[in-house]
Order: C-alpha cells, then structure tokens, then sequence
C-alpha cells in the first residue's frame, strides 16, 4: 500500500470514531495511533492534518489532537448577480479588456481524472522530475545565513550570473532579472514594450500562453507564419511594415507546439529585420534544457550575439525541473532594462529568496548534469516510441516534423476533421490531449492536436494511449488519409 492510500484509510478511520469523543477532548497521541493501526509516524501526522484542514480536530504543538467544536451552519448564498455588470462595464476608450481567455492555458495545466492518460500536460512527470536532488537543495539553502532576509529586487548576484552564463555571449549578471518564472517573465516583457492597443507579432502556430498575455494586456496578436527552419523571414518584414509592430516573441529552439528550430541563417535576418524596423526580439527560450539525446550542438541564443540590445531574452528552470521551481530569468540591454526592472517590482517586489537560494543550489550541484543528461534520454526514447506507436497505430494523424527537443509531438488530422470532437472523444476513451486551435491567433490552416509525451509515467503509458485514441478515432469518425471527410 503507498503512503497517500494509507493517510486516506487512517483519516477516514479517525473521522468515523470522532463521534466517541467530547468537544474539545484529547484523541489517541500519535504514539498510540501508530501501534494501533501499524502505520509510521508520518502516516499519523499526515492523517491529522487532513482532518485539521477540514475543520474536525485541532492540532496543538506539543499537546496532541483534539475534536474541534463542530463548524457553524454555512450563510445562504447571497445575489451576487450585480457582479455581471460591473465586471462587463467598460470606461468609453477602455483599451485593456476585464475579462482574460485562459481556456488555452487551462487545456494544459487541468489535472485529468484518475485513469485517464495525461498527453496535454506542459511538464515533466514526477518521476523524471529531481526530486531528491530539489530536496537537498531547498535543506541547504534554508540553512544559508540570511535565507530568510530581503533579496535584492534584481534577484541574487550569484544566480543572475548564472543565468548570464547559461544564455552565453556578452550577457553579464548586470543584464538579468531574476522573475517567477517564465510566465511572469513574458508578462513584464509585453508590459513594458507593448502599450494596450498595440499589435504584437508572434509565430504561428505558438504558445497559448503567450497569446492569453498579449489579449490580458489589450495587445493584438499578428500571427507570422513559419516553416520546419522558424519563422519565415520575408513574412516578419512585411508582417513589421503593415502593422507597424514593435515587438515579435518567437521560440528559436524548439518552438511549441511543432519543435521547429530557427535555422542559423534566419536567426541573423530576425534579428536585422527587427532592428531595421525599430522593434524589439523576445526570445522564449523555454526550452533550453529539454534537448533529446541525439540533438547535436545547439545554436546560440539569439541574446548572445546582439549589440545593440534587440533581443529580451527569456528563460526559465521549471520546464527542466518541476512546476513549483517557479525560477526564470530576464536579460536585456539598454534603457529598457530599467523598464523592466521597474515593471517587475511594481508587481511582484522580488522573487522569494529560499526559492532563488534553492535554485542556485540545485544548479550548482553534481546531481544537475546527471538530470540534464537522464531527461535527455528519457525524452528521445519517448518521442521516439510515441512517434512509433502513432505511425503504426493511428495513420490518420500525420506529425509533419520529429523534433529534436522540447516534450511533444504535433500532430495533423484529416482535412474536414473536427479537432474538438476528437479531443472530446479521446478524453471519453482515457486519454487527454491538446486541440491545436487554441495555438492559432488566427484561423488555422487545418485541424491539429498536440501529444505531449513528458507528463506520463513511462513509455508503456504511451503506446497504451495510441491505443486508446485509435478507438477514439473510429467513434468519432476520423477519416483516414487521401479519404473525404
């Protein structure tokens, strides 16, 4: 039996025998719980909590568990109704909308019910996650001498230095903020370059979670579409000269959903296409240390070679690590750093110091490179093997490109497909995966869905969702290659 079905038995076991004692009197001491029900003491103090949490015992340090007084009879719901109005009310000229479209995101951080197959997940599965190494880290640095005090807002010089030379070039501590991840860190980036109302370039198909900011913060999105080798150059230029943009947030390596890699060419033109257009470069390099095993040298960032501070650059720690080491990173060059700078401290004041002092330890320690190195392998072999299982088992889906990095495949369904009711249908048969609309700013040029392969507990998980989702097809469906819809 595992440890959180033994907390669940001994937390309902306590919660049926609570009848047996008084108000405010004193239950077994955990001593005596753990021989009764042969459970080790973590079992008992976990059990504990959970009926504390749910307001049926009291804990007292030192005293024991007692039964708390029974809760007050919940208020009847009042009319919240008013609410709809003054959340839809807008100022006349109002630019930034009240309302937030998280629906993409949500696709991709939702939790699916016990025995369905995570494919739309956006982390890596708790089994390939450093967790002994996180732990060590997290002991060692609440016992660094001032772990606890006020960091510095730029975050700590140690760890900024880091990050500097991790994202390589000329980029030096003095050029990096430390943020909450790399979410917040794409947030304060459109802040500060975008004002509400502005149109942002972004590639297509691209990241949901970039598209929700931008719309968050009263941006328009213009999508620029790309090719297996990035974004197409000739398009940004023109995409820059007809809407007059001042920003383009790419994902040289690894773009999700498709994994494309911005070839080394193309990265020079970005970076001379935005120049010449007065506009900035925000790199998402979210995933810098999700390369497979057989993904050869790594082109450079796109920060480190560029003088005259085109490129904001933006990386994070959790993709590599755990979706709780929210830990990421700012660089940029020039006056807009203090832009930045300042954006972040209005939001936020800093990132918590225990969480900066954690990361820097974990990276600084030997563990680091051996998870580098297991996560590399782990994630071709299953890319490999779900890339396998698609092609033998489910034809109907083509994947255009096999990347190289990142954790998932991105698949194309049959012309006239209904990419939603395939998910539905999926989700029905056990499997949850991410329809492809939500990646499109515009219209898509056909239905995709995205397979992650890094939030499930092994490669057998993999072949047994193909297996799953060609049933799924048949119910909804699906037409095969080369057949009408």
């Amino acid at each position: 039996m595992n440890e959180r079905s033994s907390v669940a038995e001994l937390a309902e076991s306590l919660r049926s025998e609570l009848n047996r004692y008084s108000i405010g009197g004193k239950l077994p001491s955990s001593r005596a719980l753990v021989e009764r029900y042969r459970v080790s003491p973590v079992t008992v103090s976990r059990a504990l909590a959970q009926l504390a949490a749910e307001g049926l015992v009291v804990t007292r340090p030192g005293a024991g568990a007692f039964r708390a007084r029974p809760r007050s009879a919940p208020q009847p719901a009042g009319d919240t109704s008013w609410q709809e109005l003054a959340l839809s009310a807008e100022a006349a000229g109002e630019l930034v909308p009240r309302s937030v479209d998280a629906s993409g995101v949500l696709v991709s951080l939702a939790q699916p019910p016990t025995g369905v197959i995570e494919l739309n997940g956006g982390y890596l599965h708790h089994s390939l996650q450093p967790e002994r190494a996180m732990a060590a880290a997290l002991a060692r640095a609440g016992r660094r001498p001032g772990a606890w005090g006020r960091p510095p807002m730029e975050g700590l010089p140690e760890l900024r230095d880091w990050f500097a030379r991790q994202i390589g070039g000329a980029v030096t501590a003095a050029d990096v903020l430390i943020t909450a991840g790399g979410q917040s860190a794409l947030t304060t980036a459109l802040r500060a370059l975008a004002p509400p109302g502005a149109p942002v370039l972004v590639e297509s198909p691209t990241y949901p979670g970039l598209l929700a900011i931008a719309r968050a913060s009263g941006c328009r999105p213009v999508p620029v579409p790309g090719d297996a080798d990035g974004v197409r150059p000739e398009l940004l230029a023109a995409a820059f000269e007809a809407t007059g943009a001042r920003v383009f947030v790419c994902q040289p390596l690894f773009r999700n959903p498709t994994g494309s890699v911005l070839s080394a060419e193309r990265r020079a033109e970005v970076r001379r296409i935005a120049r010449a257009a007065g506009a900035f470069v925000v790199e998402d390099d979210y995933a810098w240390a999700l390369a497979h095993e057989d993904a050869g040298p790594l082109p450079a960032t796109l920060a480190a070679d560029d003088p005259d501070g085109v490129v904001v650059h933006v990386r994070s720690l959790t993709k590599a690590t755990s979706p709780s080491l929210r830990v990421g990173a700012l660089s940029a060059r020039g006056p807009v750093l203090d832009r930045l700078r300042a954006i972040q401290v209005v939001d936020s004041f800093f990132v918590p110091r225990p969480l900066q002092e954690t990361a820097l330890e974990l990276v600084g320690a030997p563990a680091w490179p051996r998870h580098l190195r297991a996560v590399a392998a782990e994630l071709r072999h299953r890319r490999e093997v779900l890339a396998g299982a698609v092609r033998s088992g489910l034809p109907a889906l083509t994947v255009p490109h096999l990347p190289a990095g990142g954790y998932q495949l991105w698949a194309r369904l049959p012309e006239g497909a209904d990419e939603a009711g395939f998910a539905a249908a999926a989700l029905r048969a056990g499997v949850a995966v991410a329809p492809g609309r939500p990646y499109f700013c515009a219209e898509p040029p056909g239905p995709y869905v995205r397979l992650s392969f890094a939030g499930v507990a092994g490669p057998a998980e993999l072949t047994e969702a193909v297996r799953r989702l060609a049933a799924a097809a048949a119910g909804a469906g699906l037409p095969e290659p080369g057949r009408n819809a």
